[in-house]
């Protein structure tokens, strides 16, 4: 045998950069980022950040980390909670590993929050959209009081919540803050969701490859065009977010910034009667905060700490 084809491996579908699928179906993340590595929780000693990890209750399979500053004192009054959505294409990514954990611990640190990110569970063993529906209900049980985590009931303020995520997270926390409207959760339970924090987000892109993975692992998708989850200008509850204003970054260079900016154009139209504000980073690729310490890194994260910490 030709030893150069002796390891060929037959693949399904390709979907670079995030999954390939063997043959016989069994999922392989390409693991682009190959830095990144599990972090496990505990008290950060540089930032006095202290973490713990859960299993949200009620829903199998879901997670999340939870960030809480060590200083804090219950004198101060409790704090902002930041309900963070991670990235990695639907398929991959976790409030665990090193991008997300050292991003949230710098955040907490520097905006004087408790954050709870959210462990999804991950397409395509789960396809979509669990990875949505889990979003949502994780953010019913936080706001809910039934069988609360005491990180969250002792020290985290319910009438100041705000939704972030990163890429596809950004593109979650959307749709939970217009969930949570079309659904009047705030008014239910009395908790009040601020601001949505949308980082670089996916909503879709000209890159056939990128459409195809979204297709793949979501099978049920009216399409890139129609599906409001990928084009919020074709979504009539659009105007019923949940948030009273909305902060928008994107990266010079990233290569679905337009769609952000399309994204920050449709907000500013819409009959939603909040406050939507854009930054953009120059010359930055896509969530490059999740994986550089620079000066405009840092400046974005003060960015964010400023819009939630306003009065």
């Amino acid at each position: 045998m030709d030893s150069n084809h002796s390891h060929v491996v037959e693949l399904a579908h390709d979907f670079p950069p995030f999954l390939k699928i063997h043959k016989d179906g069994r999922p392989e993340r390409y693991r682009l980022f190959g830095d990144i590595h599990p972090v496990h929780p505990g008290l950060d000693p540089a930032t006095g950040v202290n973490t713990k990890d859960i299993s949200v209750p009620y829903l199998p399979g879901v997670t999340a980390r939870i960030f809480l500053p060590v200083e804090f004192s219950g004198d101060r009054g409790k704090l902002p909670l930041l309900v963070h959505y991670h990235g990695g294409g639907f398929c991959d990514g976790s409030p665990h590993d090193s991008a997300t954990h050292n991003y949230l611990t710098a955040l907490v640190a520097e905006a004087s929050v408790v954050a709870v990110s959210i462990g999804y569970r991950v397409a395509p063993e789960t396809p979509l959209p669990a990875a949505y529906k889990d979003s949502l209900m994780a953010l019913v049980w936080l706001v809910g009081g039934e069988n609360p985590d005491p990180w969250v009931s002792e020290h985290a303020d319910l009438g100041r919540i705000f939704l972030a995520g990163d890429s596809v997270g950004a593109n979650i926390a959307h749709y939970v803050a217009i969930q949570a409207g079309v659904s009047s959760l705030t008014e239910k339970t009395g908790a009040k969701i601020i601001g949505l924090i949308i980082v670089h987000p996916f909503f879709g892109c000209e890159d056939d490859v990128q459409n195809q993975l979204y297709y793949y692992l979501y099978p049920t998708s009216p399409g890139y065009d129609k599906d409001p989850k990928l084009n919020p200008s074709v979504d009539p509850d659009i105007h019923r977010i949940a948030a009273e204003r909305v902060l928008v970054c994107v990266g010079e260079r990233d290569w679905i910034k337009d769609r952000g900016l399309a994204y920050y154009e449709t907000l500013s139209k819409s009959r939603w009667g909040g406050t939507v504000e854009l930054e953009e980073d120059k010359g930055e690729e896509h969530c490059f905060h999740l994986f550089k310490r620079n000066e405009t890194s840092s400046l974005l994260m003060k960015r964010v700490a400023e819009f939630v910490n306003r009065a």
